[in-house]
Formats: C-alpha cells, structure tokens, sequence
C-alpha cells in the first residue's frame, strides 16, 4: 500500500462582511491570488509563517479588502493598522496596533514574533518597524481613493496554514472600523481573540465584530472545543453562542494537524480560498451555500 505523502494545508479569507455586487469578482481574484502566494511557498517546503505572511501581504496590497493598502479611515481621516501572527510550533506571538505608515503591518507582527514581547503599539509600533527595516511610508500612501469616498469597512482578513513539517501558523490584518475613534483596537491583534495557532491542536483567524470576538475570547473558544468536533462546526458554534451571549456577527477559517480546512460566518458573506495537498485545484467561495452545492454527488 502506498503511504500518503506530507500533509499541507492552507486558507485565507477576506472579512466577514455584505459584499458589494462591484467587489464580488474582486473579492474572488484577490483570495486566490492570496492564496497562491501562500501555497507556493508551503509547495516549496517553506513553513507555515512565512506561508501566512505571504499570503497577507497579498491581501495588504489589495485595495479590496480592508487591511494595509486601502484601510479604513477613522473618525480623523487617518489609517491606523493592526496585525497579529502567531507561530504554532514555538506559541510565539508577533502583533502590531494603530500601526500608522506602515506598508506591511503583517511583516512587522513577523519581526516581531521572535522578540520577547508580543504586542507593540501606536508610535512604538512604528519606531520597532523603522529600526528593524520594515516597509514604511507616509500615513497618507495607505489611504486609497476608494476610501477617500468612506466606503464603509468593519472587517479583517486572515489566514492560517499548515507546513511539511506539520507546524501550525495563523494571522490577521485590518484597518479596524471605518470612523473608528483614534486609538481604537478590536480582536486582531489581542491573541486568544482574534487568532491562535498552535502544533498537534489547530489554527484560526477570525474576522467580524471585533469588541464582541474580543469580549467572548472567541478564539480560545474554538481550540478548546477543536479536538472534539470538526472545525466548521466548532466555529458555527462558537460564533452562534457569540451572537447569543454578546450580540454581534463574525467569521472564522481554521485548520488542524491533519490538514483539515474549516470555514464558518454569521454574517452575509465570507470570501475564502484554500487549497490542500488532497486537492487538485483551489476553492474559492463567497458563501457556505458555493461550497456545499460543489460537494454534492
């Protein structure tokens, strides 16, 4: 009998969120092409952090979604970034908020991973990515004409993958909440929250409301219920008693060990894309119904 060869697994999402009719196409193209950062550096024997940051940084560039490049703005015009990455393998955490001219706030949360602390924010944030080399630029640069015209954004994007090596990563990116208080800072950044990875449990990257993910710990949630169900239906709970409990609506992607994707969402829509070594090609969803109805016989 032939034995299977190395598990990997990865998948990205795009926020949890109505989609506009306008970005449907957009928001389809910019996963996939996430995604296909993220893969190929999994394909090329790379390890689950730099698949994640890869695949966010794609997803920074990209005016689509709201993170990096095209953030919402806060109530004073201005973009403040947060961003989380976490390394299953070590439990080590990198996270940046109200980031302010920071190109790629998931590269800084990356060089921050292996420093003894885990969180940095506002000026410190930026002084920790100029001296460590990050891409800086002007606050303005991060603001794309889009937003210039205050098209509403309240969502984060995320990703998290499995490696060769069977190591665990998961990460976020956002701009937060479009007219958002100066200082402000949901659950991406706040581990337990809004991300967590960890080796031989799982990993999850949650997007949504972030006050109430954050008031629910919405994250350590899932990894305590993952080793007794599968990941849609740990997530389909944890966010239903989340709506129940404390009101609001959210989405999650996750994988365990073994390579298992999972998805999940309260809200309207959730583009997603991911691919496993079990697959021949990518999927790419806006909604559970699309995955469903491709799984029928």
């Amino acid at each position: 009998m032939t034995e299977p060869g190395p598990r990997w697994a990865i998948i990205v999402h795009g926020g949890a969120h109505e989609t506009p009719p306008g970005k449907i196409a957009a928001s389809r193209a910019g996963c996939l092409a996430a995604l296909t950062a993220g893969r190929r550096v999994l394909e090329g024997g790379g390890t689950a952090v730099e698949a994640v940051e890869a695949a966010i940084r794609v997803l920074e560039d990209d005016p689509t979604f709201n993170a990096g490049y095209g953030s919402a703005l806060t109530a004073d015009g201005t973009v403040e970034t947060d961003s989380a990455l976490m390394d299953g393998s070590t439990l080590e955490v990198g996270a940046v908020a109200g980031l302010v001219g920071g190109r790629h706030p998931v590269s800084v949360a990356r060089r921050l991973l292996r420093e003894k602390e885990i969180l940095l924010t506002g000026e410190g944030a930026h002084r920790f990515a100029a001296t460590h080399g990050a891409e800086l630029c002007a606050p303005e640069e991060m603001i794309s004409p889009e937003q210039r015209e205050a098209f509403e954004s309240h969502d984060t994007v995320g990703c998290v993958a499995l490696d060769l090596h069977g190591h665990l990563a998961a990460g976020t990116s956002t701009g937060g909440l479009t007219g958002q208080p100066a200082g402000r800072v949901g659950d991406s950044p706040l581990v337990g929250c809004g991300f967590y990875a960890e080796d031989g449990v799982g990993a999850i990257a949650l997007t949504g409301e972030g006050e109430s993910l954050a008031r629910w710990m919405t994250a350590a949630r899932f990894i305590q219920r993952l080793p007794r169900t599968t990941p849609d239906d740990a997530l389909r709970t944890v966010l239903e008693e989340m709506g129940e409990r404390v009101g609001g609506t959210g989405g999650g992607i996750a994988v365990t060990p073994d390579g298992q994707v999972g998805w999940w969402y309260t809200s309207h829509d959730m583009p997603v894309a991911y691919m496993h070594a079990g697959l021949t090609e990518p999927r790419v969803y806006l909604k559970k119904t699309e995955e469903q109805a491709n799984d029928q016989p």
